[in-house]
Parts: structure tokens; sequence; C-alpha cells
């Protein structure tokens, strides 16, 4: 079975029209691992804070998305890919942030 892209000997995907996809840096990489750890660090905060539930569950919804998106865009490398599939994946992202709200109102949370 044929694929459309192939691996350079740079470690760059080659595709099947000739173009070439650049990877950044570990260095790049290394800096998201370190901004999801800080957002990480306040979701934990954010739990021992005892602020309202309101507050709490909304700072944590807030923090969860912020990590997904970042994730999704950069590890998942859809920043690079169609728009189509980042749709697909931002409409994952509200179905379940829905999902995730609706059973909390359903125990009252709120």
């Amino acid at each position: 079975m044929a694929t459309d892209t192939a691996l350079t000997a740079t470690g760059d995907h080659e595709r099947a029209d000739g173009t070439e996809h650049h990877h950044p840096p570990d260095s790049y990489y290394v800096r998201i691992a370190i901004i999801l750890a800080v957002l990480t660090a306040i979701e934990v905060a954010l739990s021992y804070l005892g602020a309202p539930t309101l507050v709490e569950v909304g700072g944590l919804l807030l923090v969860m998305a912020i990590k997904f998106v970042m994730v999704a865009l950069h590890f998942m490398h859809l920043k690079f890919d169609s728009k189509v599939l980042t749709r697909v994946f931002y409409s994952g992202l509200l179905l379940a942030v829905s999902v995730y709200v609706a059973a909390l109102l359903t125990f009252r949370v709120f």
C-alpha cells in the first residue's frame, strides 16, 4: 500500500506533489510542553483554592479547552493540516464540553 508522503533524509515529510512539510525544531515542542505544565499547575491550584463551584468549574473548563487546542494544534500537527480536520477536532471539543456541562447540571453541581 503506497502512502502520499515519504520521509526524507532530513526528517521532513515529502508529499506526493513534491512539496515538503517542515517540522519545527525540538525547542518549539519543549516550550509548548512547559506551557502545558504551567496550565496543569493552574488547574491543580484552582482545585485547591476553594473558590465557589461556578468559578472553579468554569476556570477548569477554560484551562481544559486551552490545553486541548494547544495539544491538537501543535502535537497532532493540525496547525499544518487541512482546515477540515481542524474543524472536526474543534467540534469534538465543543461536544465534550457540552456533555460535561450537561452531566454537571444533572448532578446539580452549579
